[in-house]
């Protein structure tokens, strides 16, 4: 038997605390799963190359609980370590032994899958635990050893009667750490941190129907027998080739990693590279609502199969946050801060390969299949939206796929919508005028006026509409988007012909002057015009400009751009051509000529969505009135 201190010096104390100043103590358990890993897939390298020569057979790493005896114990079945070696990677804290291995057999070990810092992690146990001990059998034929720490400097190693190849590690839970007794809270945290670890984690039984006999009778009783209950799959589907995988697979996979979900994703993207640094996964396209909060944190990151955390933001575009899915790359490191991802180079490589992984998908997509991918546009359109908006790099590819529809369900991109519109949608300086509805029920009136005149109209009702169309304005010289309901469409678009008004110049005065003395100045400015007199008499629209940036300063645009709230303004456009308009200056009545512009005005409000609480009970009180 021997005795000692735990050489812990300056010198290795502070790479400790950089790397593994765990906040959270439920990591613990995540760790001594990846030592344990790292021990068994250690071992099944050196017996593929020949320096160990044993079976390596069929592991698992078993986890179990003594509640009586305050106990928690993982047990592997890997390569184990003499007593030297447990001198060398647990007293000398901050000597990592996988990455002595890893350097040792570099050339031949680069995809043996080693996960870790064997000996760092290790002293998370200690978070949870008053004592732990160590029973280790090596591959080599040396006696077994047994370690005993109390979390103190002080240790004990002395010879152990173990037989069998393999590491146990006995944690004695801590009074204050005994919720890591309970079977529920073990199993929670063996699903979170180790559902897709490569080698089978044992946890507990569970009894399996045995077939029936063919002779069995009618009253037969099935009968069980307990087999080893494996909690995790070391085989997911991000680890295999594409080739390998059928959209069933593909499925089955999304299923697995989100047991509550209930519905399909739309499509998905293999992420599999291996230079200048290392990341396979699987991200799904989900159906996804305007919302675009309650989508994130959806992708899961992993390092080698082990669970890091499902905040990608830093690692993963943010557009992409509203994607699920999982990303495994051992260049990311399982403890990070969010400062330290944004300044990790290999970091923002793989950030930059995603957005051009996914760009390339979505115009495989579009390119393969045009009708489907049309079919999905409404389900994806706000991941892509914002993806224009806030990666440069996606912007420039995404003219090649992204669409712009019309009310009659015709998809545009960019440069076929400049071919289609132009000859029938340009204005007298010769800018191209993009119609489109933001709410096709509400709006219904507008676009049906401009659809009479031959105008189509585009439905873009993505919250972030707004800061969409003005960079695509910033970005295409002679191009505007106006909306259906905006400053009246004939005054933006070239007419045919001029429509010559009922009214004199005279009339149209005293007309002004009427409506002026009903309509609340402040908010509505009168506008009077010569159209079509099957158009509506009058037609509440709002500058371009002024709602744009109201729309803009609630969708975040308002810290971007330094802008305060918006008053609401309104134009009152009047058709001097419409019968209404010859009516009222033909009613003597002051009262009737007042209630008359009124009713018309509720009208105007009521299409636009604008008549609400008192002012619409007044309006409908006083509709039936007029009824009777």
């Amino acid at each position: 038997m021997s005795s000692g201190k735990i050489n812990v010096s300056v010198e290795n104390i502070f790479p400790l605390i950089k790397k593994f100043l765990y906040s959270d103590h439920e990591i613990f358990l995540r760790e001594l799963i990846s030592n344990a890993t790292d021990a068994t897939l250690k071992l099944k390298h050196l017996t593929s190359i020949g320096e160990a020569k044993v079976e390596y057979g069929n592991p698992v790493i078993e986890v179990k609980i003594d509640a009586e005896g305050k106990k928690l114990h993982i047990i592997d079945q890997g390569l184990g370590m003499t007593a030297d070696e447990v001198e060398k990677y647990i007293n000398q804290i901050a000597f990592s032994g996988a990455e002595e291995f890893l350097e040792k057999y570099k050339d031949s070990a680069k995809d043996s899958g080693v996960i870790g810092h064997f000996g760092l992690g290790f002293y998370s146990a200690f978070m949870v635990a008053s004592k732990v001990e160590i029973i280790t059998k090596s591959f080599k034929d040396e006696p077994a050893a047994h370690w005993t720490c109390d979390g103190s400097p002080e240790f004990t190693l002395e010879t152990a009667d173990k037989t069998e190849r393999g590491t146990e590690i006995i944690l004695h839970i801590a009074d204050d750490s005994t919720e890591f007794l309970e079977e529920s809270r073990i199993r929670e945290l063996l699903v979170k941190y180790n559902k897709f670890m490569p080698i089978p984690i044992k946890f507990g039984t569970r009894k399996e129907a045995l077939p029936k006999p063919e002779d069995a009778g009618e009253d037969y009783q099935t009968e069980y027998e307990e087999v080893d209950n494996i909690i995790n799959n070391p085989n997911p589907a991000w680890t295999k080739q594409p080739s390998d995988l059928t959209e069933e697979d593909y499925k089955n996979f999304y299923r697995e990693l989100y047991p509550m979900q209930f519905d399909e994703p739309l499509f998905n993207i293999h992420l599999n590279v291996d230079y200048p640094f290392n990341l396979t996964g699987i991200l799904y396209f989900p159906k996804l609502s305007n919302d675009l909060q309650i989508q994130k944190d959806k992708i899961q990151l992993y390092q080698n199969q082990v669970f890091v955390t499902d905040n990608v933001e830093g690692i993963v575009p943010e557009f992409l946050t509203m994607l699920k899915g999982v990303i495994d790359s051992p260049d990311i490191p399982l403890n990070v801060s969010r400062s330290y991802l944004q300044a990790d180079g290999n970091v923002k490589k793989i950030s930059n390969y995603i957005t051009r992984k996914v760009s390339d998908k979505l115009k495989s997509l579009f390119n393969e299949n045009r009708a489907d991918f049309e079919q999905k546009w409404n389900d994806i359109k706000i991941v892509l939206e914002y993806g224009m908006l806030s990666e440069p790099k996606f912007y420039e590819k995404a003219g090649d796929f992204a669409l712009y529809p019309t009310t009659e369900n015709n998809y545009y991109t960019l440069a076929e919508l400049k071919e289609a519109l132009a000859p029938t949608q340009t204005d007298k300086d010769g800018n191209l005028v993009v119609l489109y509805a933001s709410n096709v029920e509400l709006q219904h009136s507008y676009i049906e006026a401009a659809k009479e005149k031959g105008y189509e109209v585009l439905v873009l009702d993505s919250p972030i509409v707004s800061h969409l169309i003005q960079k695509l304005e910033a970005d295409n010289e002679k191009l505007s988007f106006v909306r259906v309901d905006a400053d009246h469409v004939d005054n933006l678009i070239k007419k045919e012909e001029e429509q010559i008004s009922r009214l004199s110049e005279d009339e149209k005065t005293k007309l002004k002057e009427v409506i002026e003395t009903v309509v609340p100045k402040e908010k509505y400015s009168v506008q009077l015009e010569s159209m079509d007199s099957k158009s509506a008499p009058f037609i509440i629209t709002q500058p371009e400009f002024m709602r744009r940036m109201k729309e803009m300063s609630q969708t975040g645009g308002g810290g971007m751009f330094g802008m305060g709230n918006f008053p609401e303004m309104y134009n009152l456009v009047v058709n001097t051509n419409s019968d209404l308009a010859t009516s009222i200056l033909s009613v003597e009545n002051e009262t009737e000529k007042s209630a008359l512009v009124k009713q018309a005005l509720d009208l105007a409000k009521l299409s636009q969505g604008l008549l609400k609480g008192e002012e619409l009970t007044t309006f409908v009180k006083r509709s039936f009135e007029s009824l009777k």
